[in-house]
């Protein structure tokens, strides 16, 4: 992996009325299936995400791709990133859990 782009979407098929993707209708329309949000408040599991790539030693970029056409990018982008900083901030333990336990 030579780079981590984050960017988020919300699916929002639950009512019925809506198809898996209906992105024929404009953005931030209520009536799409789906829609772009801030990263953090979509359906990507960011965390997740986050802790496989410091199990593999991931140390490259990471950037945020920023589109939620319902919030203003003034407030939404510096809450993206501070989300993201937050979670590149977790780091694996310098040693085991059980280690902590160790009768030596």
């Amino acid at each position: 992996i030579y780079h981590v782009d984050c960017k988020d979407a919300r699916v929002a098929t639950r009512d019925g009325r809506r198809g898996r993707l209906a992105s024929h209708l404009a953005w931030a329309d209520p009536r799409r299936g789906w829609d772009f949000v801030s990263t953090g408040r979509g359906d990507v599991p960011w965390e997740e995400c986050f802790r496989a790539l410091n199990h593999i030693g991931y140390d490259g970029p990471i950037s945020i791709e920023w589109e939620d056409a319902g919030m203003d990018r003034l407030h939404g982008a510096p809450e993206s990133l501070a989300y993201i900083r937050s979670l590149n901030a977790i780091t694996p333990p310098a040693a085991a859990f059980d280690a902590a336990f160790s009768s030596e």
